[in-house]
């Protein structure tokens, strides 16, 4: 087997359709703006919002991608450092609990997989980015835990919030349990980043910093404009309390709504600025 895959090496069948990186942060579509109508929720994710439907399946959809490439990066994290550069960086305690981490990345995949059929949504049906995956491609383990287990899973965390509720508010009881269920197990592997954070660099502050701002990158990188925050109207809101149980401390929580209301001010900026050299 090869070390440190490429994103490109990753196996997929005919059914996937692949949106790089640059693609997603270079698309110029609206990232989603505050309703005008009047209507209950703007732009958060609720059931009688303007085409609901299709905002969920394709979000089920994007969870679905997700879990295949947190399984693929945890399975990495296993393999990659087992020998050679970077192993005995690696407890043998980490490398388990990434393998249990694995193991519930794959029931994660088998559900999501049954959840979109319920949702009617085809494999397929909607692009595969492949930032996780791609976080999870660092050369450096420590910043592999904050990048994948605190930033992106941590982000599955309110999405994953955010999705129960929407199956509650919706009188989808399938949707919601399966919802719950998947929450619980995200707390766990963001937990798991956060303490292997601090036992990893306990007599390294420095290195514990670096993994810090690297998270912090990855957190803004996936604001998208807004798209996660405490505000009433943020289509995924912020799961506070979930965080907390997942190793966040208040401060840390703070930082990521700041950076989620800067990256809203400017995508707002940016559409100000793209209206008006239209209209000139």
């Amino acid at each position: 087997m090869k070390r440190h895959l490429r994103v490109d090496d990753l196996a997929r069948d005919s059914r996937f359709v692949r949106l790089p990186l640059e693609a997603r942060f270079n698309d110029p579509r609206p990232q989603g703006s505050r309703s005008s109508s009047g209507r209950s929720g703007g732009r958060r994710l609720t059931p009688d919002r303007p085409g609901a439907p299709d905002g969920a399946r394709a979000l089920m959809h994007g969870i679905f991608v997700g879990e295949i490439q947190a399984l693929e990066g945890a399975g990495r994290t296993c393999y990659d450092f087992d020998t050679g550069a970077g192993a005995d960086d690696v407890p043998f305690q980490l490398k388990l609990d990434m393998a249990r981490q694995c193991w519930d990345e794959a029931r994660h995949c088998e559900i999501s997989v049954k959840l979109s059929e319920w949702m009617g949504t085809e494999i397929g049906e909607f692009a595969e980015s492949t930032f996780l995956f791609e976080a999870a491609c660092n050369p450096d383990p420590v910043l592999r835990l904050t990048g994948v287990n605190r930033a992106l899973e941590g982000l599955a965390i309110d999405v994953f919030n955010a999705m129960r509720d929407f199956g509650d508010l919706a009188g989808d009881p399938v949707l919601e349990f399966c919802e719950d269920w998947m929450l619980a197990d995200e707390v766990t592997h963001v937990r798991m980043g956060s303490d292997w954070l601090r036992r990893l660099t306990e007599a390294d502050p420095e290195r514990r910093q670096r993994a810090l701002e690297f998270q912090s990158i990855v957190d803004k990188l996936f604001s998208g404009g807004g798209f996660r925050g405490e505000e009433e109207d943020s289509p995924i809101r912020l799961a506070r309390r979930f965080r907390q149980l997942a190793g966040f401390t208040d401060a840390e929580i703070d930082s990521i709504s700041e950076g989620s209301r800067q990256a809203r001010r400017e995508a707002e900026a940016a559409r100000q600025r793209a209206a008006a050299k239209a209209a000139g």
